[in-house]
């Protein structure tokens, strides 16, 4: 049947699985919304493209398909570009489509309504990649392209932008669904070599990331019979759960150098070990190193490692069949283990104080399925490295490039994703209000979700890293709102508990409402 190609656009999207289009409509995509009801897509409405954005990163995070968005021409786009750069560092499956001024108007600088100078150029350098479908066959193409992306690389945003008259011209249906085949074995010789690495090892010690998690099973039965002590990052937590040699998220520990120092040979999977993971200069190791990654761009910045090409499943899969040459003989002490962890625990009590006790009342508090989405503030930073995860997936935070206001939309759209399982948002009172509008859109859906507002008054982390560099705290402190009329205003329900008994009874109804609670939570409250 032919249609215009905005409207194609969302039949085919449906035709391809997708079910939830976040966004907001403007006079240059509106043809994107002419098919969104027809096609049986659902809509959310974001208050702003930032939210919108962040919204189809948590839908993705939540479900594991991608996260779409539709945003207009100019300031639709870049509006989104924060998100768009978060779902970059965090391997998060993101598919933007924009509107653009026609092919004939584009660069020539008319001062027409939503005019850059460059829109491909600007959302390329936060995407994958950004392209521009200059009719209806090279828009279906690229819209299977990045779907098939997501699939058999590693997940990172795309843009495709789509001229206004190209939106509006009339254009047949879209091809029909090819299989996609991927996921190739790891080759037996490239399983020895990694296996090799264990011959004569008294203490091996695995690293995983974020890109592990899909195997977090069979990675774990692995690293059992291997003897293995094992650490995550924070992408990677819960991967490694209730194994007694695990030494949890706590790379960022300046003594967790000391102890991979310690290991005849660390086996690194699916992770950067970015800065964002370690925050120094290097990992520690002594002793022999291999990097797994199905990323290549990944395993050229480590010296003296051995760089393996592969996807962990894969890996994870060819190890687990060849488990016999795991002999499991180790040194690693259970005890030594368990007392290093409470030391770190106590490094982070003394660093953050009155965090912890609040965080431990929280996960009691929370059903164990629990979805949490966390905000850059100095609560999540303390709680993701003590807080056990019994599996990946569960815990979603704004790594690598660390944007403030990630919390509350990125919760919508995961708790639009996953519909009855709990969800909740953990923010700081400063980044809570760069998108505190898109609580209006939980309050429009009517979902239930608790959002934890801690507030201390002030950037608590920026003030703690000047005092440091030895700068006279400047521009950290603000003035902030009543949070509990602000929610009520919005529609939202709220509590101010004063105890920490009163904020697991707080949580606890909050997950009974019908719509979202802000519960706001002092920095003093267990103190």
């Amino acid at each position: 049947m032919e249609r215009p190609l905005g409207a194609q656009i969302s039949h085919m999207l449906k035709d391809r699985g997708v079910e939830v289009i976040f966004g907001i409509p403007g006079v240059h995509n509106q043809e994107m919304y002419r098919g969104i009801e027809e096609a049986g897509l659902t809509h959310v409405l974001a208050r702003h493209e930032q939210g919108a954005g962040f919204m189809a990163d948590g839908y993705a995070r939540a479900t594991g398909r991608p996260g779409v968005a539709y945003v207009i021409t100019g300031p639709g786009l870049c509006n989104i570009m924060t998100p768009m750069g978060q779902a970059y560092s965090d391997s998060v499956p993101m598919l933007v489509l924009s509107s653009c001024l026609n092919l004939a108007d584009q660069g020539i600088g008319r001062g027409r309504l939503h005019e850059m100078k460059d829109q491909e150029g600007a959302a390329g350098a936060v995407a994958d990649w950004s392209l521009t479908a200059r009719d209806a066959e090279s828009a279906y193409h690229l819209v299977d392209r990045a779907l098939t992306d997501f699939m058999v690389k590693r997940q990172r945003p795309k843009h495709i932008q789509i001229p206004i008259e190209v939106l509006e011209a009339p254009a047949s249906a879209h091809p029909e669904r090819t299989a996609i085949v991927g996921g190739a074995a790891v080759q037996p010789d490239v399983a020895e070599l990694v296996l090799d690495a264990f011959i004569g090892a008294r203490k091996p010690l695995f690293i995983f990331g974020g890109g592990a998690k899909d195997s977090a099973d069979v990675w774990r039965a692995v690293v059992a019979a291997a003897g293995a002590a094992s650490f995550t990052t924070y992408a990677g937590r819960g991967i490694i759960a209730d194994d007694p040699l695990h030494f949890g998220s706590s790379l960022a520990r300046p003594g967790s150098a000391k102890v991979i120092a310690k290991a005849d040979v660390v086996i690194a999977v699916g992770t950067e070990l970015s800065e964002t993971d370690l925050w120094r200069n290097d990992l520690g190791h002594q002793g022999r190193l291999i990097r797994i990654d199905r990323d290549p761009a990944e395993l050229n910045d480590t010296p003296g490692q051995t760089r393996v090409e592969a996807d962990a499943a894969q890996m994870a899969k060819e190890l687990w069949r060849r488990r016999e040459k795991l002999s499991g003989k180790t040194e690693w002490r259970a005890e030594d283990v368990a007392q290093t962890c409470a030391a770190w625990r106590a490094e982070i009590h003394a660093e953050r104080p009155g965090i912890l006790p609040v965080a431990d009342a929280l996960r009691a508090a929370l059903p164990a399925e629990t979805m949490i989405y966390s905000d850059m503030t100095q609560f999540a930073y303390a709680a993701k490295e003590v807080w056990p995860m019994d599996r990946p997936g569960r815990w979603h935070h704004p790594c690598g490039f660390g944007t403030l206001g990630y919390a509350l939309p990125a919760a919508i759209g995961g708790k639009i994703g996953v519909g009855d399982q709990p969800v909740i948002a953990i923010a700081g009172d400063y980044g809570f209000q760069y998108t505190l509008q898109e609580l209006m859109v939980a309050v429009e859906l009517e979902l239930t979700l608790p959002i934890i507002l801690w507030d201390n008054g002030k950037l608590g982390e920026i003030e703690d890293s000047m005092v440091r560099a030895q700068i006279a705290p400047n521009a950290v402190i603000q003035k902030n709102p009543d949070f509990v009329k602000l929610a009520e205003a919005y529609g939202a329900a709220a509590s101010h508990p004063k105890s920490l008994d009163d904020l697991g009874e707080a949580v606890k109804t909050a997950l009974t409402q019908t719509g979202p609670t802000l519960i706001y939570v002092q920095s003093d409250i267990a103190l």
